[in-house]
């Protein structure tokens, strides 16, 4: 475990202390992936930092993400060189350095159907391998993400059995990054950030904020105190707008949930073309817990932006439609288990949500208050990155393209086994990476902590999220340190367990 990287709610109070009593050099408020990135990146070139957020890490658009780490091919077909660049860097920084347990290579397969003529084949298979150039000049070993190629009828069934034969005329293959579970890619970077001597507060809302600090309430007991700060960044993402003028577009992306099993055992994720979208694709993403997600809608969300984005039936419809436009055997409603919505914190444009860029501003209020919005999951680190050098121009330089995040191997230090004797599962690994032993080995230390929950979560990774991960309450632990919550019936089966957890931690968390 990497010293200091610890959250709990012990540390919350203590440094909950801190925070009212010192000036920091910068107060972040928002603790999704761009704003623990801000204080990792701060605190990293020698900052202090207090990183606040009004509900958990991760709690907003960060964990609702299609769990992509991509290389930005759709941008430099719009010719938006600068953000496909940026993409396919930061991706693979991902790959190679700072998140290689969290971050893995993806294969696709976008099938060539009769509704893909050849010509439009030939155009994508050029895009595929502008891709592939892309990903050299980024300076990513084909090693860890491999070139495109074209697959015969069998070999795209091979890939996803599912596939309706007829018409089929073989596939486009394709690689590009995906995260385990982006939840827990933002713990990673938050306790990180710890290590690195930041105060990471969530349940602390900012009521409102100026260029010297912000009020702030503790959401658990109330009271209302001031941060004081050489400088802020607002990183509130899709609800930035609220805190400081800034001009949002925001959009909503519906994913479908369907239980293991649905679509077979595909080896591989979709592309599938959306009829009248032009280069605008559905995505069936298998899940290592057994899970297919599709999606993706690019809708704009109207009115006020709330905490949690619902999933509306029209959304839900339309991706069925389109998924089941390749599939041998149509999935129906009842075969969706669950669904979820993340909404975009877009910068302001005209025209369709879909149309507008990805890229990312840090913008400056008359107060001093700075916003960074806009961007992706993908480029969290970059936009960190352009946020402290605005605030602090004299900061020495970012080190955090080459810093591993927290379960990440050492440079030099190897990867951990999978499935050795005694050692810990592949799926901890994936997910925990070096930290896996400890938490197999918590697994061995009570009969109760061993007991399986649904997508084989064990009690004793909800015990380490009390003890290391800052998991508060059955949300945290059951919606974002696992995604057991995806599935209604999943989390009610998990809850008793998730209650038993907090109760028996109760005394070691109030008092460390």
């Amino acid at each position: 475990m990497v010293p200091g990287s610890s959250l709990n709610a012990a540390r919350r109070a203590r440094e909950l202390a801190e925070a009212r009593e010192r000036v920091v050099d910068l107060l972040v408020v928002g603790l999704g992936a761009t704003g623990a990135g801000v204080a990792l990146d701060a605190a990293s070139r020698g900052l202090s930092v207090a990183a606040i957020d009004a509900h958990d890490l991760a709690f907003g658009t960060s964990r609702w993400s299609s769990k992509m780490i991509h290389g930005g091919l759709r941008y430099l077909a719009k010719g938006q060189v600068g953000v496909a660049w940026e993409s396919a860097v930061e991706r693979g920084a991902l790959l190679a350095r700072t998140a290689p347990h969290l971050v893995r290579a993806q294969p696709y397969l976008l099938p060539l159907t009769p509704e893909v003529s050849p010509a439009q084949a030939a155009t994508l298979m050029t895009g595929y391998r502008l891709g592939d150039l892309l990903r050299a000049s980024a300076g990513t070993p084909r090693a860890l993400l491999p070139g495109p190629s074209t697959v015969t009828p069998a070999r795209a069934r091979a890939l996803f059995p599912a596939l309706r034969p007829g018409g089929l005329r073989g596939g486009l293959a394709s690689f590009d990054g995906r995260v385990i579970d982006d939840a827990r890619l933002v713990v990673a970077i938050a306790r990180t950030a710890a290590a690195h001597g930041a105060l990471v507060l969530t349940r602390c809302r900012a009521l409102s904020l100026r260029g010297d600090g912000a009020e702030v309430r503790d959401e658990l007991s109330g009271e209302v105190f001031a941060i004081r700060a050489r400088k802020v960044v607002n990183a509130a993402g899709v609800w930035a707008g609220e805190l400081s003028p800034v001009r949002l577009r925001p959009s909503r992306g519906t994913h479908l949930v369907l239980r293991p099993g649905v679509l077979g055992a595909p080896r591989a994720s979709l592309h599938v073309p959306i009829p009248g979208r032009g280069a605008r694709f559905a995505l069936v993403l298998p899940q290592a817990d057994g899970r297919v997600y599709v999606g993706l809608t690019d809708e704009p969300l109207d009115g006020p932006v709330p905490d949690v984005a619902e999933a509306p039936e029209a959304d839900i419809a339309f991706l069925l439609d389109v998924l089941n436009s390749v599939l041998a055997t149509p999935v129906s409603r009842g075969d969706v288990a669950g669904a979820y919505a993340g909404l975009r914190p877009l910068l302001g444009g005209d025209g369709r949500t879909a149309d507008l860029s990805r890229r990312h501003a840090v913008v400056a209020a008359p107060d001093g208050v700075l916003t960074v919005v806009g961007g992706k999951l993908t480029t969290y680190r970059r936009m960190a990155q352009d946020a402290v050098d605005a605030a602090f121009p004299d900061a020495p330089p970012s080190p955090t393209a080459r810093l591993p995040l927290v379960g990440a191997p050492l440079p030099g230090g190897g990867t951990p086994g999978f499935d050795t004797a005694g050692g810990p599962p592949r799926r901890l690994v994936e997910r925990y990476g070096t930290e896996a032993a400890a938490v197999h080995a918590l697994a061995g230390r009570e009969p109760a902590w061993a007991e399986r929950l649904p997508l084989g979560v064990t009690v004793a990774e909800l015990v380490w999220a009390v003890r290391h991960e800052g998991a508060l309450d059955a949300g945290d632990l059951l919606d974002r340190r696992t995604r057991i919550g995806l599935v209604a019936d999943d989390r009610a089966a998990a809850l008793p367990a998730a209650e038993r957890v907090l109760r028996d931690h109760a005394d070691q968390t109030a008092s460390g």
